[in-house]
């Protein structure tokens, strides 16, 4: 049997459009969700649902785990079978250990792989996929395809509306005085994956509309100034809002698509029920 050239592997907290998960030759390692001496394999044993509601009523904090290195190693010698080569694209190194572990579970498997750091999460995955694999189509070998997505990363851009400030709190993201602040003066505060792929706090507004409004400016912006023609809005449970802020974009740019999403699980334990991001490549 002929072996396909490239398999393409992302972590679950890529956004895994309709179009990524029909896909035959993208392949998702999950990462894990713990309560206590719980645990579920993000995207598949715990719906967004479920999630949500554990972490209302949880006396413990849920928390996260990378998948273990033996665990890429296995899927990589499976993949290795029907496949010469394989292209792991991760979340940022600076936010999570999946992109060593990937890279230490190929080094297990002794397979050919190409691993790209997104610098990013969530569609900045997704989107690295899906001009990955139009590269391919148009016959790109697999180590200009990996040079090309590195090269790409720098022109990420995103704007994070924190949800749920007793999350960040009860995850130990901020002091019990910046809590009570916070809830106190009904913060809203707006993050950033910064280029060298960390997060950075951004600013703070003070309402909910002066929220929705900010993300409206930056978007308008983006489409006005930097010639973006396509944006990611993702969503932590609040898909009403969502379709609202959507609206309020395309009121002020109708030239502007707006694809919605939902954060996965792993990264709504983190970021919290509320959360709206909007995020995009901008064209070179």
């Amino acid at each position: 049997m002929t072996k396909k050239p490239i398999a393409w592997v992302v972590d679950s907290t890529a956004f895994i459009s309709d179009t990524l998960a029909a896909h035959p030759d993208v392949h998702v390692v999950p990462l894990t969700i713990h309560f206590g001496h719980e645990q579920y394999a993000d995207g598949i044993e715990l719906t967004s649902d479920q999630l949500y509601d554990r972490i209302r009523n949880a006396d413990e904090f849920p928390k996260t785990s990378q998948p273990a290195a033996g665990e890429f190693a296995k899927l990589y010698e499976k993949i290795s079978e029907n496949y010469e080569a394989i292209l792991a694209i991760h979340v940022s190194a600076k936010l999570s250990g999946t992109l060593s572990s990937s890279k230490s579970g190929a080094e297990i498997a002794e397979v050919k792989m190409e691993c790209v750091d997104s610098l990013s999460l969530s569609t900045g995955i997704t989107k690295l996929v899906e001009r990955g694999l139009a590269l391919q189509e148009s016959g790109m070998e697999l180590e200009n395809i990996a040079n090309d997505l590195r090269n790409q990363v720098k022109n990420f851009r995103n704007y994070i509306l924190i949800g749920n400030l007793n999350q960040l709190y009860k995850g130990g993201r901020m002091s019990s005085v910046q809590f009570y602040l916070g809830s106190l003066l009904q913060v809203k505060p707006i993050i950033q994956i910064t280029a060298e792929g960390e997060l950075k706090a951004l600013d703070k507004v003070r309402s909910q509309k002066k929220a929705l409004a900010y993300l409206v400016d930056k978007a308008v912006d983006a489409f006005t100034n930097d010639g973006v023609r396509s944006i990611d809005l993702m969503q932590g449970n609040i898909p009403d809002q969502a379709e609202e802020l959507k609206n309020l974009i395309q009121a002020k740019v109708p030239g502007l698509e707006v694809r919605i999403g939902e954060i996965s699980s792993v990264l709504a334990v983190h970021a919290g029920e509320g959360t709206l991001a909007i995020l995009w490549y901008v064209a070179e």
